[in-house]
């Protein structure tokens, strides 16, 4: 019997399914069709390419994309990024190439992915779940995971309420060659941003450019991709011309529907990434947010499955991750509103616009969308506490290359603790040299600090807290 089912294997689907691989669990990956079906450009955020560094994921995802500022992704009022920041780029890559590198990396540590399995049906009991297919299969696991995106079968089988606002708008997104110098599109670019910031044509680099342009209405059907002539048309509706686009690489289209799961588990079953939680894509935060989920869910999950996991620590999935995932619904929103042409919507444009010169406005907001302001809430303590901890220079090595296994980490300067009890879960990593403000930490494997000090009892409490009794 699998341990864990996952169904769906996009980008949120494969991370957990290798996360869970990294603790032994044994998975199964259900995909209704072959993944790389998704063509549009993506971009991965300051925070999911961290988690990827972990993993040893992320020169393989730099080599298939294309590094691009920070600045300006917030309601794309042009900022250029605060001096100093960690990093001042993010990563635009084919969304089938992020599911490539994430999948090719769970099968090489042994998840199991069978596609053309539509799941038809479920039913749980205090000791797994037994899983219908389509073809009259039935397979069962201790837990079932639907990572199966935006009309999630699992979320509607589970009954879980999806509340929020449905679609009122279409936008078409494609990659395409213009036939109009770069001089003339900057003249009817300036032109057309005084009457909306719904259009869009950015270069991408060898002559491609980014094309964002409202579609004529909502599809009811999001299987069927738009055309070059339903771009052209509705270019020349808003902007009077369609720049001659041709030679398309990517067409698609998406909507404006924000909605946010109830729940994120029922018994043995939980959801994550767009099963969960949807938004309009500004601020290209979609797809980080269920990395993310998947991170955070996974070592967890592989806890209750290896029997060691405090009681409650499942149940922090939920209390953690769904206030992110609102956070991030209310920043989409406030973006929508000020890419819209009503004059209100443009005078707090205007002013946000001037308060983003302000070097720590900027910051503050980037760090936002990036995820890279999260705080987990473990009670009192410093500022770091429950924030995840960039890389550090080791004496030898770097921090990140330490949690490519998935598991807890002490970092200790002191070189008087320990992880008695606890070391086929969490390692202990002494380096007086180590480039840390503080003594000691306690890393969780999602990279987030969970204690900081010196003495041994209360570390031990901690790793009580978040990795069982040993």
């Amino acid at each position: 019997m699998f341990e864990v089912i996952v169904v769906g294997c996009g980008p949120t689907g494969a991370m957990l399914a290798a996360e869970l691989r990294l603790h032994g669990v044994r998975v199964l990956v259900l995909a209704e069709s072959p993944g790389g079906s998704l063509e549009r450009i993506v971009s991965l955020h300051v925070r999911s390419l961290e988690l990827m560094a972990t993993r040893g994921l992320l020169d393989e995802l730099l080599a298939r994309g294309r590094r691009r500022p920070v600045g300006g992704i917030f309601a794309a009022i042009p900022a250029p990024p605060p001096a100093g920041m960690e990093s001042a780029y993010l990563l635009g890559i084919p969304q089938s190439a992020v599911e490539r590198v994430l999948t090719d990396h769970a099968v090489a540590l042994g998840a199991q992915v069978r596609t053309g399995c539509a799941v038809v049906g479920f039913t749980q009991d205090d000791t797994g779940v037994d899983v219908e297919l389509a073809d009259g299969e039935r397979v069962r696991a201790r837990y079932l995971v639907g990572c199966d995106g935006a009309r999630s079968t699992v979320r509607k089988m589970l009954g879980v309420g999806f509340a929020g606002e449905p679609a009122r708008n279409d936008t078409l997104m494609g990659e395409l060659e213009i036939g109009v110098s770069p001089e003339e599109l900057a003249t009817a670019m300036a032109e057309l941003s005084r009457t909306t910031r719904r259009v869009s044509l950015r270069p991408l680099g060898d002559d491609v450019y980014s094309v964002i342009v409202p579609a004529a209405g909502v599809s009811e059907d999001r299987t069927r991709p738009p055309t070059l002539d339903d771009f052209r048309e509705q270019l020349r509706a808003y902007a009077g011309t369609d720049f001659g686009v041709h030679s398309p690489r990517r067409l698609t289209r998406f909507g404006d529907a924000t909605r946010l799961a109830d729940r994120y588990r029922v018994g043995r079953v939980l959801l994550a990434g767009d099963a969960a939680h949807i938004h309009p894509p500004i601020g290209g935060q979609g797809l980080n947010l269920g990395v993310q989920d998947a991170v955070a869910l996974g070592w967890k999950l592989a806890a209750q499955v290896d029997g060691w996991a405090p009681a409650d620590l499942l149940d922090t999935y939920e209390s953690e991750r769904r206030p992110v995932a609102a956070a991030v619904l209310d920043n989409t929103r406030a973006q929508t509103t000020l890419l819209s042409a009503e004059p209100g919507a443009q005078a707090v444009r205007g002013l946000l616009t001037e308060l983003m010169d302000i070097d720590a406005v900027n910051r503050r907001l980037i760090e936002k969308i990036t995820a890279i302001d999260l705080r987990y809430d473990f009670g009192p303590g410093p500022d770091l506490l429950g924030r995840r901890l960039p890389d550090l220079a080791l004496t030898e090595g770097t921090l990140y290359d330490r949690l490519r296994g998935g598991r807890g980490l002490v970092l200790d300067r002191t070189g008087e603790l320990t992880v008695d009890g606890w070391s086929d879960r969490v390692d202990l990593l002494a380096d007086p040299a180590a480039a840390l403000d503080v003594p000691a930490l306690l890393l969780r494997p999602d990279g987030h600090v969970a204690w900081i000090g010196t003495d041994q009892r209360d570390l031990d409490e901690q790793l009580a807290r978040w990795f069982g009794t040993r």
